[in-house]
């Protein structure tokens, strides 16, 4: 699958995503910096890496929603073409509306940067069918601003409809329902505000992030 990492004035994990889809499929992703205004012909995978885009000015997120390759990003949603967006990532979808909800600043009003156990709430998604039976995970968090917020009637559209696909075993942030990842209503697109691309190498601290990068692009 050929894949895209778009980079932001900001993001600091996009060497890291580029890694982590190489390591899974064996050939380098795009580097698409924010200003250009088409994905590489041939892009089946996008992913929006984490980071502090425009250093989180205004709000995380809502001047990177007005880049100029977000069209292009949305043309691709709109083929059905999966995306994943990480922690900053997330915020972006979710200001583009291309995930529902709002990322809120962490209940406890401070930068957050640990290990957090998680639940693997639907493993029938296509970013998470590598995991086979396993429902707990490990991924590192590093966010000021990771407290999901959505009201009642989308939580339970998205409870409903299987959309939550991470949770947190100990909410760190406050997010409502403890969600820490979310699919829109086609499983196409997933936000999440844990660092999967962190959590590819056992000499980094743990490899339980392969199975997102396994489930959407296959193992080497």
């Amino acid at each position: 699958m050929k894949s895209a990492v778009i980079v932001f004035p900001g993001s600091n994990c996009d060497r890291d995503a580029h890694d982590a889809i190489e390591r899974v499929t064996g050939h380098a992703p795009a580097m698409v910096w924010h200003q250009e205004t088409e994905l590489p012909d041939g892009t089946e995978f996008v992913m929006v890496p984490g980071g502090f885009s425009y250093g989180d000015y205004l709000r995380c997120g809502a001047m990177a929603s007005r880049s100029a390759i977000i069209p292009a990003l949305r043309a691709h949603a709109e083929r059905g073409a999966p995306i994943l967006g990480v922690c900053n990532g997330f915020q972006v979808l979710t200001e583009t509306g291309l995930l529902p909800g709002a990322l809120m600043r962490n209940a406890g009003l401070t930068f957050i940067c640990e290990k957090a156990p998680l639940t693997i709430e639907n493993g029938n998604t296509q970013f998470t069918s590598a995991y086979g039976g396993q429902r707990e995970v490990v991924f590192p968090i590093a966010h000021h601003d990771g407290n999901y917020f959505a009201d009642a009637a989308t939580l339970d559209r998205l409870e409903g409809e299987g959309q939550v696909v991470f949770r947190y075993a100990n909410n760190p942030n406050g997010s409502a329902r403890d969600i820490a990842g979310i699919t829109n209503a086609r499983g196409t697109i997933m936000g999440m505000m844990p660092h999967p691309e962190r959590a590819v190498d056992a000499d980094h601290g743990g490899t339980d992030g392969l199975g997102v990068f396994e489930s959407l692009l296959g193992s080497a």
